[in-house]
């Protein structure tokens, strides 16, 4: 997606560490138009898989998720770092390690929620490592909901993530993949 690129040209960071910081517009500060934009791009390219839920991982995801449900007309679940008191009864877990924090975090989503027979768009900011959308994978599973794609904002596409998703069958479709990166340059695939 061009605009997206251009964004990252643009106001991206690119620090020691493969790490792109991309906090003034996507997951700190927020461009809603810039994620309305996302949103339309993921339903046209998902349009006819019959998508009844976006399911995320919080807490960067969340904002363009919502963003993007409202293109599908369809609610966002999103994945809890931690049991809250307001949930209640029998959860989904899964243990997902981040590439930014460098933790583990054990993840929930209710059984309410997540459905058999839902069908499920994952969405999330970044794919480096895949490791996020892995432990979205494993919480529609233990659910019987079915995957219908991922869409993602950036893939890292010189980090294994993307070819991992996908050799599990799962149709990803990034809007911005970074062939490579270092500071003050950023090749698009």
């Amino acid at each position: 997606m061009r605009e997206l690129e251009e964004r990252i040209r643009r106001d991206g960071i690119v620090e020691d560490g493969d790490v792109l910081k991309v906090d003034g517009f996507l997951n700190h500060q927020m461009d809603v138009e810039l994620f309305g934009a996302m949103g339309r791009e993921w339903a046209r390219l998902f349009a006819g898989e019959g998508v009844n839920k976006i399911l995320t991982i919080e807490a960067s995801g969340i904002g363009i998720a919502c963003i993007a449900a409202q293109a599908f007309g369809v609610p966002v679940v999103f994945a809890k770092k931690s049991r809250t008191k307001n949930i209640a009864g029998d959860v989904y877990r899964v243990e997902v390690p981040s590439f930014t924090h460098g933790t583990v975090s054990t993840v929930i989503v209710s059984r309410r929620f997540l459905l058999p027979g839902d069908r499920l768009l994952l969405i999330d900011d970044f794919l480096a490592n895949g490791a996020a959308l892995e432990g979205l994978i494993a919480l529609a599973g233990q659910a019987g909901a079915q995957i219908v794609g991922a869409g993602v904002a950036i893939e890292k596409a010189f980090q294994p993530g993307g070819d991992r998703i996908r050799a599990k069958g799962v149709r990803v479709e990034s809007l911005a993949r970074i062939k490579s990166m270092s500071p003050g340059q950023i090749e698009f695939c």
